[in-house]
């Protein structure tokens, strides 16, 4: 029995070691680059193949091959990245949402590349580097962690990288070399990646899919780690390890026994679910970037692609074993553009979705349930799934929302699809009727069409504003009213119902459950595709799965995941191509047309350049006491405000919002915010000025309900408001503008307004919003036009309470002394204006109290 422990013991330290490695190259790249890798296992896998062919094929000595792998293939390949991928996106100031993209495209390329050069199969006749002593593994990990932490802590080298990740353009002002610093992290954390793919190819399946998936598995221990700690990282991959080692003792009989040993086989697995849904979140701040506003497809452009999507029944015969794939795989990839077109949150577990759905539909057909029949009840059944699941993540953004999705993916592909009790016997036949390719391909059509005209109404209207600024601006939207976590469960709940739709309908069309076309590495290949071609785009779907399906059919597999993973990993120098070809057949469009146009300065040019929103907006209407309708007079009411009565009701000094004792604390033990009392008066417009750094806009965030204090509450109409949401307190009467504008770039002018209630259009002619440019998209208009956009949308609520950051901000003098006018009315008609502002002449001529602030509390 202690032989056989200390044996285990050895086995689960030769595992562990592996992935101490993982964990020290994923977070010296973080440390140098701020870029989680998820790309990682893809070069380790790449790696492995190159010792492979260098000794197995070319018969090198294995000495020679290893060095040559190691020293100069695997820091070369971080090289390259980093000059041709990750540099560029450096320097424009890209977010970690993404880097993060462009990693995914990096995997997804590095992935084709190898299964065009050496094939898609299984490779068993890996080069054994260190021999089957795990103490060399381990004693290889703790030198490495060793000198990482030494050359980080200790080293000129180590602070540089620390600078430049903190603050890339000011270390480059205090004279560090960041590309250089980014490209030895680069170098570094590839050669810890291919160190670790050649460590791992003799025990684990060599192939282009199952390596990276193992690698990407075990970077859990960076994520329990925090992507900071290397002693963190090493302990748990080493106790992960043992740990799975040992499990593999008991075998328990009966179906707990199973799961017990695919417990025991994904330690790690569990240990990514847990890091990501249950942890704090790694980058917690960043979403997808927002997509510029996707021009509308052309009527003949969708004519076009109902033919071409017809051609096969009038030109394939009756064999359509390639085409009858393309509907039901463009229906799983329109789930992604409802989780990341329109809702903008990274979804890479869409493909555990789809395969429930196939899962799900056999098992319920094989029950009895007629084949249509069970493929709707195994939709309903999938989307409280993509509820429960999409629940924890909600408050989570960028990498950490990332990570949780992945987690889902692989959990699910581990547990359920890799697992003989849940797939063994599994046989997927089709509908009754629906049998042969054509009539199956029609079902198909319908479907899919009927996925497309659902999807396209929830792009309308005020869900589909909603959505579009959750996407662009999270505090603003959330400021405006929008219930972002519901929002946020309807775009997962839709989108794993859409996913299993699909994954059903493929399932079906090659008449087997195949657990590999469902595991997350294709996730993250319907990812990339869908971001690459637009993935607020109705057609990307379409495209990218005749682009999936037909180029590899066609011609040799790993064509089209090498192609769409180039075009990923150039996503921060090629923009969606399929947006990018409309505006260009626009331009066209309109360049064609100009031929006929008014010549310049005739009164038909003036009234062209009016009604197309480019000739100058006006400047705003000053309002005259008690006739803006804004107020929550009986004219408009404060949305969700009850029986409460108008502002203009009450007794001028008399406060609605109020706070008590407000104290915040944040995690480190830094206070922003000790002890505030500050009562808004109704009628009269109340400012706080103060230093940067004072708290000012952090007790605007207290009041405003974007965060919750430590201490103290928030008083709301005699009401404690203190636990309330920012969207609650917005239609309870608090109406709020941000210091960093906040607006909606892909929405217009008129629609960013609509974001806010139902007072749009009073609120629209206030701000002399209400001509031309009422209709121009909010990306690239001016500063003051923005301003008075993100004061109309606060507005346009109808509060009784507004609290302005910094409204002046970017306005010229004319536009101050506007603003200055519009905010005395307002608090004449009966308004509770609460104003932060740094221009002391704005302050002197509109506050009747001013409040200084210092070290979070009122001096």
């Amino acid at each position: 029995m202690a032989s056989l422990t200390y044996d285990l013991t050895l086995a689960g330290l030769a595992v562990g070691s592996a992935a101490a490695l993982t964990g020290i190259g994923l977070i010296v790249t973080y440390r140098a680059t701020g870029v989680l890798n998820l790309a990682h296992g893809a070069i380790a896998m790449v790696c492995a193949y190159v010792l492979r062919q260098l000794v197995v094929v070319w018969h090198w000595p294995l000495p020679l091959g290893a060095l040559v792998t190691l020293l100069v293939v695997a820091p070369g390949l971080g090289l390259v990245l980093d000059r041709l991928v990750f540099r560029p996106l450096a320097v424009a100031g890209a977010g970690p949402a993404q880097t993060l993209v462009a990693s995914i495209g990096v995997f997804v390329l590095l992935v084709g590349a190898a299964a065009l050069v050496w094939g898609d199969g299984a490779r068993d006749d890996a080069p054994v580097l260190l021999g089957d002593d795990p103490w060399a593994q381990l004693a290889a990990a703790v030198a490495l962690a060793c000198m990482v932490g030494a050359v980080t802590r200790w080293t000129r080298f180590g602070r540089e990288l620390r600078a430049v990740v903190d603050n890339r353009p000011l270390a480059v002002l205090s004279g560090i070399p960041a590309d250089r610093v980014a490209a030895a992290g680069w170098a570094f954390g590839s050669f810890t990646a291919g160190l670790t793919g050649v460590l791992l190819a003799p025990y684990v399946r060599l192939d282009p899919y199952g390596m990276p998936l193992l690698v990407v598995e075990v970077i859990a221990v960076a994520v329990v780690a925090r992507m900071r700690s290397l002693p963190v990282a090493v302990l748990t991959a080493l106790a992960l390890g043992v740990a799975q080692a040992q499990l593999t003792r008991l075998h328990p009989g009966g179906v707990a026994g199973e799961l017990l040993q695919a417990a025991g086989a994904n330690l790690f697995v569990i240990a990514l679910l847990v890091a990501a849904l249950v942890l704090p979140g790694v980058g917690d701040t960043d979403a997808l970037p927002p997509p510029r506003a996707a021009p509308r497809v052309p009527v003949p452009v969708w004519l076009v692609t109902a033919v071409l999507l017809l051609l096969p029944l009038g030109f394939a015969g009756e064999d359509l074993t390639t085409a009858v794939q393309v509907p039901a795989l463009a229906v799983i990839l329109l789930s992604l553009v409802v989780v990341a077109g329109r809702g903008g949150q990274i979804a890479l577990g869409q493909a555990a979705y789809a395969g429930l759905g196939a899962l799900f539909t056999a098992l319920l057909a094989a029950a009895g349930l007629p084949e249509l029949v069970a493929l709707g009840v195994a939709v309903l059944c999938v989307a409280p799934l993509g509820l429960l699941t999409g629940w924890p993540a909600i408050r989570r953004h960028g990498l950490a929302l990332a990570l949780a999705t992945l987690a889902v993916g692989v959990a699910v592909s581990r547990f359920v699809f890799a697992q003989p009790y849940a797939t063994a016997g599994v046989t997927v036949s089709r509908p009754a009727g629906f049998s042969h390719d054509r009539a199956y391909y029609v079902l198909e059509l319908l479907l899919l069409a009927g996925c497309l005209l659902l999807v396209a109404a929830l792009r309308r209207g005020r869900t589909g504003r909603a959505l579009a600024a959750l996407r662009d601006h999270e505090p603003g939207a959330e400021a405006a009213g929008v219930p972002v976590a519901a929002l946020k469960l309807l775009a997962f709940t839709l989108g794993s119902a859409l996913a299993a739709l699909g994954g059903a309908l493929l399932a079906m069309s090659v008449r087997a459950f195949d657990p590999d076309a469902f595991d997350p590495v294709r996730g993250l290949l319907w990812f990339a595709a869908v971001l690459t071609l637009g993935a607020d785009t109705l057609l990307a779907p379409l495209l990218a799965a005749t682009l999936l399906v037909t180029l590899d059919a066609g011609t040799h597999a790993g064509v089209a995941v090498a192609l769409i993973g180039l075009l990923a990993a150039l996503t921060g120098r090629v923009p969606p191509l399929l947006p990018w070809l409309l505006r260009a057949g626009r331009v066209s469009e309109q360049a064609a047309a100009r031929g006929s146009a008014p010549a310049p300065g005739s009164r038909a040019a003036r009234s062209r350049a009016v009604g197309t929103g480019h000739g100058p907006d006006r400047t705003p209407a000053v309002p005259r006491a008690g006739a803006s309708g804004l107020s929550g007079r009986p004219d408009g009411p404060v949305a969700g405000a009850g029986d409460a009565a108008p502002p203009s009701r009450r007794s001028r000094g008399a406060a609605r919002l109020v706070a008590e004792g407000v104290r915040l604390v944040h995690h480190g033990g830094t206070v922003a915010l000790d002890g505030v009392d500050i009562a808004v008066p109704v009628g009269a417009v109340t400012a706080v000025v103060g230093v940067n750094g004072a708290g000012k806009s952090t007790l605007f965030d207290c009041l405003a309900g974007a965060v919750r204090p430590t201490a103290g509450r928030v008083v709301l109409d005699g009401v404690d408001v203190t636990g309330k949401a920012a969207h609650a307190r917005q239609r309870l009467g608090v109406g709020r503008t941000f210091q960093q504008l906040a607006v909606f770039p892909s929405l217009s002018v008129e629609e960013n307004v609509r974001v806010g209630g139902p007072g749009a259009e009073q609120a629209l002619r206030l701000f002399g919003l209400d001509g031309a440019v009422r209709h121009r998209a909010a990306a690239g208009l001016p500063t003051g036009t923005l301003r008075r956009v993100e004061l109309a949308r606060a507005l346009a609520g109808r509060p009784h309470t507004l609290l302005l950051d910094e409204p002046a901000a970017g306005l010229d003098a004319a536009e101050a002394a506007a603003l200055a006018r519009i905010l005395a009315a307002l608090a004449a008609d009966g308004l509770a204006v609460l104003v932060v502002e740094h221009d002391p002449d704005l302050v002197a001529g509109i506050a009747r109290t001013v409040h200084t602030m210092e070290g979070g509390r009122f001096v």
